[in-house]
């Protein structure tokens, strides 16, 4: 079997391009797909894609760590994370095409599923643009949540935290426990909750908004920091009682070292279509493994990206919680021909063979390439904050 093409499909999905890598054999109806989106970096992505088809064409696909080896080394260049998304893409898409040549879905050839389902956490309003990021007002939290309650999930991510100072005033920081506030009243206690902070505040900042939140016992608390400030992330770790997560901005195992081994996070977060596709989240989950660290795959972009994340967290021992966006456009589920299932805020494991997923390309081409939302932020006093 040989490489004959590798392809990418654009789909526009608001705030994301979603990126589609189709790698095509001379096998007669052997073909993988995988997912390769980057906000804002999407023509970088497909430009990636195509240098890195160069190496590809003729090779046989079903040798899947060689050709990770060849993508990742014999540029010379080593990959930031345009390059590893690239990487990631083609990898999963590559992992498809061996499931489906043997019959066998993902993750029986990782080992076959270490538990029997695996529960989902929803983005509060389900992942849309307003719900997740323009949603402000204690009482917008308590009814977003509760949507997300009568979906069947049982846990949900929110972003109350606000485009923060590098020192906090304390009506921001009273402003935000009200919202979390809101939502553990309208949830109860028997739904995990966790916040989002995206990396806007600094270690201080992070603290200061913790203490007040210390009673509302959070599941994680996400990226309160740049993942490259590990020391950071290590005071906030030590100051507040609730998990730290992170690592969605990470890529390849070399970079989630430092943070395993200062413990700097309690739950590692490892995206498929950016670390190094299935094969580098396998090798990043095993590494936290020997630190009894968690993993939970981030998570917001595409189907494809999500079919890739539940084969590794149904083969990984450490696994957590799966990451999962499902309305942030009305017709997510149209562009693939078997949506994954999601009732009771759970996943069974994969039956079908390779990903289980497979992309209805005349939908995707009614979404085309459009530049994605821009989310501008700025501080009080004019200058750029973090997104």
């Amino acid at each position: 079997m040989k490489i004959t093409r590798i392809s990418t499909t654009i789909v526009n999905a608001r705030m994301r391009n979603w990126v589609f890598v189709k790698v095509e054999t001379n096998e007669p109806g052997i073909y993988g797909w995988g997912e390769a989106t980057l906000e804002w970096k999407t023509k970088g992505v497909v430009g990636a894609i195509e240098d890195l088809s160069v190496l590809l064409l003729g090779q046989d696909p079903r040798r899947i760590e060689h050709l990770w080896q060849m993508m990742h080394r014999q540029y010379f260049w080593r990959g930031g994370v345009v390059a590893m998304s690239a990487l990631s893409g083609i990898d999963q898409a590559l992992w498809d095409i061996k499931g489906k040549e043997l019959g066998r879905p993902v993750c029986e050839l990782l080992g076959g599923p270490v538990r029997d389902r695996l529960r989902f956490y929803d983005h509060l309003g389900g992942g849309t643009l307003e719900g997740m990021y323009k949603t402000a007002e204690p009482e917008e939290f308590a009814d977003k949540i509760q949507e997300s309650l009568q979906k069947g999930f049982t846990a949900v991510k929110a972003m109350p935290i606000p485009v923060a100072e590098m020192i906090e005033s304390a009506d921001a920081l009273k402003h935000s426990a009200r919202c979390v506030e809101a939502m553990r009243k309208a949830a109860g206690d028997s739904i995990d909750i966790m916040l989002d902070l995206h990396a806007r505040t600094t270690p201080a900042a992070a603290i200061q908004f913790g203490r007040l939140l210390t009673e509302y016992n959070l599941y994680w608390y996400e990226e309160p920091c740049w993942p490259e400030h590990v020391d950071g992330l290590v005071e906030v770790a030590r100051a507040l009682p609730f998990p730290v997560a992170t690592g969605e901005r990470l890529v390849g195992r070399w970079q989630f070292r430092e943070l395993l081994e200062k413990r700097a996070c309690a739950i590692v977060q490892p995206d498929v279509s950016h670390c190094g596709g299935i094969s580098e989240a396998r090798r990043i989950a095993a590494m936290a493994e020997t630190y009894n660290i968690s993993v939970a795959c981030h998570n917001p972009q595409g189907p494809i990206s999500t079919a890739a994340s539940l084969h590794v967290g149904f083969a990984v021992p450490n696994y957590l919680i799966q990451e999962v966006v499902r309305k942030d456009v009305p017709w997510r589920n149209d562009v693939v021909t078997e949506p994954i299932g999601m009732e009771g805020g759970v996943a069974q494991p994969p039956q079908a063979p390779g990903l289980g997923i497979d992309i209805n390309e005349e939908e995707a081409a009614k979404h085309p390439f459009q530049p994605e939302v821009i989310m501008a932020y700025f501080h009080k006093d004019g200058s750029v904050a973090d997104w």
